[in-house]
């Protein structure tokens, strides 16, 4: 194993393949994306990259906000670390380096589907309502081949409030 630490950095176009590689290792914690999804949303994942490798990634999604007097929502996606750099602080300084990201878009809210809820709890995130999260559900969780309905999914909402933010107000 290295001894230099990974790098989070913007993902380029010939990230996707590992991209790809890196969220399918993860079948039972992650949502599977095709190759296509990965590179038509490449501007949206990070990724840590350690001696050349893809070693961790994280995404986002914007939310569309029916409600024109709020922001968007955005969900944290594919939130991947190596299994071997696993509890190293990794998948903190991605999700960290997602929320600081997005954050500049300054959302209603960030949200998360996920089996760890713990990790999550950590960051500043909390538990919601999956009710509270329709068009996630309807965008998102209805075509998923593992469970019969977003509801008796096992994975747990949460959200996480970023500050608002310093300076100038939006106009």
């Amino acid at each position: 194993m290295s001894t230099s630490q990974p790098v989070i950095r913007k993902a380029c176009f010939c990230d996707g393949p590992a991209i790809f590689r890196r969220i399918k290792s993860h079948p039972n914690e992650l949502v599977p994306r095709p190759i296509s999804d990965i590179m038509l949303n490449i501007d949206r994942f990070l990724v840590a990259e350690l001696d050349g490798e893809i070693v961790g990634t994280a995404s986002w999604s914007v939310l569309p906000e029916l409600d024109t007097s709020k922001n968007p929502s955005i969900e944290i996606q594919s939130v991947s670390v190596r299994e071997d750099l696993q509890k190293h602080n990794l998948g903190r300084r991605l999700v960290e380096a997602a929320i600081a990201r997005v954050a500049e878009l300054q959302p209603c809210q960030i949200i998360v589907l996920t089996f760890t809820p713990p990790f999550f709890a950590r960051l500043g995130f909390v538990p919601v309502s999956k009710e509270t999260l329709m068009y996630k559900l309807y965008k998102g969780c209805m075509n998923c081949s593992k469970y019969d309905s977003p509801f008796t999914c096992p994975e747990v909402a949460m959200a996480y409030n970023p500050a608002p933010p310093k300076g100038n107000p939006p106009s």
